[in-house]
């Protein structure tokens, strides 16, 4: 037995598993303090399945909590940045593109030195020892714990980062550092950002897991938990403490899996119509498609890995307001608040869940509270949310073929009918806690995102090594190994570099128990 859980801005959800069964699923409403909100849902799983926690022998949690933290610039730590790169990259310092007012919360405290790579592993700079023990003093006397680690082209070469690492950690032996090979991909600047990103809320990482941990101790759980990944996948709680951007996205990428489970499409759109937002979403082999551009969170460039998502202002709690005969939705939302301001919880707020009980096509809260609302506005209101859901599903399309879409998320009973572009319309069973679903579905992976020469090393010994580096990274994540396979292969030829450059990606998954 293994219970899955999802933590988002309005509902924490839980599910109940046994092997591939769905025993028992549960929505509450999020609380501010997370750990409560898990408290609450596992209780009820626990209740109402007349469980022992003693036979619970694994939970799986998604989270949001960092994604928020960063985008609302709240709880992020003061972070040391060391650039291996001068003098080719002074002209753009770090943190360049930050607001303001993060600048001011991270600090200004950053050091160029000469180092790192060309991008056919030439040395672009003399990295010296020497040069990194002076930066380390300086990083101590200041008493900065945080550091973020960058070098040019380090997906190529990661070693000058690694050395560095270990120098810094001689000089300030309780410091949390983060190298950029570890999160980004190639693109300086974005790989650097998203590793100051990571630094930033290594605090924050630590604080969330012990807060997780109590939580299970409080409901007598002792069973190992695991935190999901923007991949798709899982990872340990010790991981997170160290690369907390990769549960960004988190959520929808559960809805995802859970979606590909519960509908049997390997390969469809995904339309997770939550409390708050609509995420738009593709699922390839089961899994969600990476974004293969950079993304921006809370306006910082980024190009470590997170899918590829669309997400518009509407779910059960997004406000309906007319004006001048006209109706629009979203993207304000009551969100956790729902249970109090809407009208079918005696609040004095129009959201899209009042008119769907109006309808008919939800049944909780108060019919009575809503029965002023008019017809003409009900059917008004939901045709807007169908067009609102068809251009969503035409901006994440590849094509005009026609596909299939599995619409999950407790707002999913907002859309009724065909939808244009699409093959069919899937509503499967428990669809109203698919991001549970897809925490809960216990497979850790590993991913390598890296420049091969194939004329210095060939082809075949690049890919296997690429191919080792992600089924080790898999293991680390927590898979057990003899169940580990290779879901996917991609080869990116750089006819603009030198040398046979190729980059390889690969991701390794592999189950956890």
């Amino acid at each position: 037995m293994r219970i899955g859980v999802d933590v988002g801005g309005t509902n924490t959800d839980a599910v109940l598993m046994k092997g591939k069964e769905v025993i028992h699923g549960v929505k509450t409403t999020t609380t501010e303090e997370p750990g409560l909100g898990i408290i609450e849902a596992v209780s009820s799983i626990l209740n109402s399945s007349k469980l022992s926690p003693k036979e619970i022998e694994s939970i799986m949690i998604g989270t949001t909590q960092f994604t928020n933290a960063f985008v609302e610039n709240k709880r992020l730590e003061k972070v040391a940045v060391v650039r291996l790169g001068y003098p080719a990259t002074i002209s753009v310092p770090p943190c360049i593109d930050f607001s303001n007012n993060l600048r001011k919360i991270l600090g200004e405290d950053f050091w160029i030195v000469p180092g790192g790579y060309e991008f056919d592993g030439r040395f672009l700079g003399d990295w010296s020892e020497s040069d990194i023990e002076k930066v380390a003093k300086e990083i101590a006397e200041k008493e900065i714990k945080y550091i973020a680690i960058s070098c040019v082209f380090s997906p190529i070469n990661e070693r000058q980062e690694i050395e560095t690492s270990k120098i810094i950690q001689k000089y300030n032996p309780n410091s949390i550092i983060t190298m950029s090979h570890r999160i980004g991909r190639v693109g300086f600047i974005e790989r650097e950002n998203a590793t100051i990103m990571n630094s930033s809320l290594g605090n924050l990482a630590d604080k969330v897991i012990s807060s997780f941990k109590e939580a299970l101790v409080k409901l007598n759980i002792t069973c190992p938990f695991y935190i999901s990944q923007n991949d798709g996948t899982l990872m340990s709680a010790e991981i997170v403490k160290n690369y907390p951007v990769l549960t960004f996205a988190s959520g929808p990428t559960n809805s995802m899996r859970g979606a590909a489970f519960l509908s049997g499409h390997k390969d469809a759109i995904v339309v997770d119509i939550g409390g708050t937002t609509t995420d738009f979403g593709v699922i390839k082999e089961g899994f969600p498609r990476e974004s293969s551009i950079p993304v921006d969170i809370g306006g910082v460039r980024t190009n470590f890995r997170m899918p590829d998502l669309i997400s518009i202002g509407l779910g059960g709690g997004s406000l309906v307001k007319i004006m001048n005969d006209k109706i629009s939705i979203g993207p304000e939302s009551v969100g956790y608040k729902l249970n109090s301001e809407s009208f079918i919880f005696g609040g004095k707020t129009l959201t899209t869940s009042d008119i769907a009980v109006a309808k008919g096509i939800a049944n909780f809260g108060d019919k009575n509270n809503v029965k002023h609302i008019d017809d003409l506005t009900i059917d008004r209101a939901l045709e807007k949310i169908k067009e609102m859901v068809e251009e969503g599903i035409d901006r994440i399309k590849l094509n005009k073929d026609l596909v299939p879409v599995v619409l999950v998320g407790g707002g999913s009973v907002l859309v009724k009918g065909n939808l244009k572009g699409t093959k069919e319309v899937l509503i499967p069973d428990h669809s109203d806690v698919a991001n549970a679903i897809g925490a809960s579905l216990a497979q850790a992976g590993g991913e390598i995102d890296k420049i091969y020469s194939y004329n210095d090393i060939g082809r075949d010994k690049a890919i296997d090594l690429a191919k080792k580096d992600a089924v080790n990274r898999a293991i680390q994540a927590g898979a057990i190994q003899n169940t580990i396979s290779i879901i996917e292969l991609e080869e990116i030829p750089l006819s603009y570099l030198p040398s046979g450059a190729v980059r390889l990606h690969v991701k390794a998954v592999g189950d956890i128990f």
